[in-house]
């Protein structure tokens, strides 16, 4: 156990208060105000004794967390849906998780908010997404309160309250917080982990990376590829995580921490080691509609929903499994045991980290939250899965052909690929619910599993809780934890009180009332409002789809009873019309209150920042100069070049025949580059890693000094078209060639822009690694400008 002397209060100037006349007798345990953050040291005592010799040196001002604030672990897997893993009645084998959960609470009625950036923001701040200013990703925030993807100062997070409290704090794996435009070298940084109350930090900024060649930063610094060949990023975060916790146990005993554990998985690309693919091997054989039943029958069985819940339909588009081409099968078996292996790799790396912390004797002193899932199971891969995930968000759905992705299933879930699963598999592990991740008015994409566990905190073992809540309910279940109160002043900002409650006083009292009584919940025009055990809602997009059903306002509600109907299979609405107008009105002012209206349905509109009407670092220049060592530059801090004419003006010093890269976007899953080969100069495009172009000039540009100019004529007519490169120099046409089709929305969300290397895949095939891609000559700049 942990004892803390408290030694002093705190100033409280900022407040008008005074420091308590007590301030100087330790044997008083807590005279903090906590309520206002930073606490800061009380005003220096003054001394006339002349002799340092002949005085007692004063206490040293430090704060302490409270005497038994425990340790705090909060896990976060992306992209799995409420019936995915064995404790919650799926197939997918999860041992940690379930060890975890026979010792600790489940519960089967815990709510996200259907996105990652979303849930993330409301996890650790306490408030409702679109009070974070985050009512989508970072990457489609916009300039309209509630989705500016700016976290205001009035909504401090988690760590940053248990930092000023005395907590270490660190965060490993995926961030996904910080708004696009300050992913550069110019930042700012401020809402980087490391400004967000992590001491550490060690993981990936954006929302996805390749697990196999990942972009990480180490605080906000780029950390070197790994040369070894059996890499894989959860198992790198892991370890770090271990690290971190064993150096802070060993060099801080007495000082708790907190951790924030956010794993890639199992968010695409579904990369994992063949082995654990090969575990799942006939386990799905019998398809995604049997899956739904079974998943139902074992959740039935397990208690973990109510033997009277009905398996609502479908989606329509979704197809019966029994009506599949046998080709159809094989590919959309191999995603999945691709994805449910994904998942088991990972909770095995969570299974190390927790037994690290059992090592240490720190697990009975621990509370651990884990959270399968930041919402439901992924349907961006479509109707058919995808090789190469990043064509399906560019809205690029019919080019994969079944027989061309089955051609890549000795390589599916490996370097080479970028893989997503069907739609049908979404559906099916997020049982026993209708809808997926992005469908903010179904369960399917909003009810996650999450267990507690806690031995010194609850007694309660292997139950299931069925109280109502939300993940924002995660930050003052953790301040109530470590008997702190939710602070009202923090670096001088008054903060908006918190949305959510705590949810400890259900962990030991199974019948006890739910305290979160209401919430909304919107994604991309998909809204429902739940209000003591109703719910009314309206699908309004599929997630598969680049366009929603129908407009705003045609939006047709349903009704539910909650109490009564666990999967929403019953509509009530036309039985009781009263009801559903009086949730609806509940819904209008909820979404006034926090900032969701208006409502935005756009998506493939809103990765443009021009239409978005976000920051653009570029903010509308035309022209760029970069020169050597400008590495690392993220897609929305670079010049947009897609959709539009470009010009490349290449200056530079020919010698020995140059060899490698003058400059790459993106990498080898989408992207291009100009390059020297033996002294000849190239332009390559690389169009999802299926189609490449590849234009050089016949023979070597002259040696020394040396201008180019590369032009990209766009054929127009739309996004994605094509366009005819020319190579020119002292006004002669050096080469010229046709790229028939361009990426209209995203090269890549980790492989970025490079001067004079292309770090992380590579956007030439003929490379195989950095080193190969380093430039021989002497490049003195180059200049992008767009038309």
């Amino acid at each position: 156990m942990r004892t803390t002397l408290f030694l002093a209060v705190a100033m409280m100037i900022a407040v008008g208060c005074q420091p308590s006349s007590e301030a100087d007798n330790p044997s008083k345990v807590d005279q903090y105000d906590r309520t206002v953050l930073p606490i800061h040291p009380p005003e220096s005592k003054s001394y006339s004794e002349e002799d340092v010799r002949n005085t007692e040196p004063p206490e040293r001002f430090a704060v302490h967390a409270p005497e038994g604030a425990p340790n705090v672990v909060i896990v976060l897997i992306d992209d799995i849906g409420f019936g995915a893993t064995s404790p919650f009645g799926g197939r997918i084998e999860a041992p940690t998780f379930q060890r975890l959960a026979e010792n600790g609470v489940r519960y089967n009625q815990f709510h996200t908010t259907a996105l990652c950036s979303p849930t993330r923001v409301a996890l650790k701040s306490g408030r409702n997404h679109h009070v974070g200013n985050t009512g989508a990703i970072m990457e489609l925030a916009t300039s309209y309160p509630g989705n500016t993807g700016v976290i205001p100062e009035s909504v401090a997070p988690l760590a940053k309250i248990l930092k000023y409290n005395g907590y270490s704090t660190a965060a490993f794996g995926k961030w996904h917080e910080t708004p696009s435009w300050e992913l550069s070298v110019s930042g700012p940084f401020d809402r980087w982990p490391t400004s967000q109350g992590f001491d550490k930090f060690y993981g990936f900024i954006g929302g996805e990376t390749n697990q196999w060649d990942p972009l990480l930063f180490d605080g906000v610094a780029a950390v070197p590829a790994s040369k070894d060949p059996q890499y894989h990023v959860t198992t790198d975060i892991t370890n770090n995580a271990i690290s971190w916790m064993k150096f802070q146990n060993a060099m801080t005993p007495d000082r708790p921490f907190m951790m924030y554990f956010a794993t890639g998985a199992v968010h695409a690309p579904h990369h994992v080691p063949d082995e654990w693919i090969e575990r799942y091997k006939s386990k799905f054989d019998d398809g995604w509609d049997a899956l739904r039943e079974t998943t139902l029958a074992k959740q039935k069985a397990m208690g973990v929903v109510p033997k009277n819940a009905v398996l609502p339909p479908k989606p329509s588009d979704i197809k019966d499994w029994d009506k599949l081409s046998e080709k159809e099968k094989a590919l959309f078996l191999l995603q999945v045991e691709t994805y449910a292996g994904f998942m088991s790799h990972t909770d095995n790396e969570i299974g190390r980290l927790v037994g690290a912390i059992e090592d240490a004797g720190e697990l009975d002193n621990t509370l651990i939250i884990y959270i399968m899932g930041d919402n439901g199971s992924s349907a961006e891969g479509g109707m058919t899965g995808t090789y190469n995930e990043l064509m399906h968000l560019s809205g690029i759905l019919d080019v994969e052909s079944v027989d061309d992705m089955l051609s890549h299933r000795e390589t599916w879930g490996g370097p080479e690929s970028f893989p997503h699963m069907a739609a049908g598999w979404a559906v099916a592990t997020s049982a026993p619910f209708s809808w997926t991740k992005q469908v903010g008015s179904d369960f399917g994409g909003t009810r996650n599993g999450v267990v507690f566990h806690w031995p010194n905190g609850f007694k309660t073992r292997g139950e299931i809780r069925s109280q109502f809540h939300h993940v924002v309910d995660i930050a003052p279940t953790v301040l109530d934890a470590a008997h702190l109160p939710e602070p009202k002043l923090v670096d001088g900002v008054p903060q908006r009180p918190m949305d959510g409650v705590s949810m400890l006083y259900s962990l030991d009292d199974g019948k006890a009332k739910t305290t979160h009584t209401t919430q909304y919940f919107e994604m991309f025009g998909n809204r429902a409002i739940y209000h003591d055990g109703w719910l009314a809602r309206t699908i309004h997009r599929f997630p598969w789809k680049n366009e929603p059903e129908h407009a705003i306002a045609d939006d047709v509600w349903d009704l539910y009873n909650v109490n009564e109907d666990f999967a929403l299979a019953n509509n009530l609405a036309s039985k009781n019309p009263g009801k559903l107008k009086e949730m609806r009105k509940l819904f209008d002012k909820e979404a006034v209150k926090n900032h969701v209206y208006p409502i935005d349905d756009r998506s493939y509109e809103r990765f443009d920042a021009r239409t978005a009407g976000r920051p653009d670092l570029m903010d509308g220049r035309k022209e760029l100069t970069l020169a050597p060592g400008m590495e690392g530059i993220g897609e929305n801090a670079f010049i947009n070049v897609k959709n539009v004419s470009k010009t490349i003006t290449v200056s530079l010093k020919n010698s020995n025949k140059a060899n490698g890269v003058v400059l790459a976007q993106g990498g080898r899953f989408g992207g291009w580059a100009v390059y020297m080969k033996n002294g000849r100069l190239g332009y390559h495009y690389n169009w999802f890693g299926r189609d490449h172009y590849d234009i050089l000039t016949s023979v070597a540009v002259p040696a020394g000094d040396f201008v180019a100019k590369i032009r990209f004529d766009y054929d127009g007519g739309g996004a994605g078209k094509g366009g005819l490169i020319t190579i020119k120099a002292n006004g002669k046409t050096l080469a010229s060639g046709r790229v028939e089709r361009t990426q209209p929305v995203i090269f890549s969300a980790d492989d970025l822009t490079d001067v004079g290397v292309d770090n992380s895949t590579q956007v030439l095939p003929e490379y195989n690694s950095v080193a190969e891609t380093e430039f021989t000559g002497t490049l003195k700049h180059v200049t992008v400008a767009i038309d």
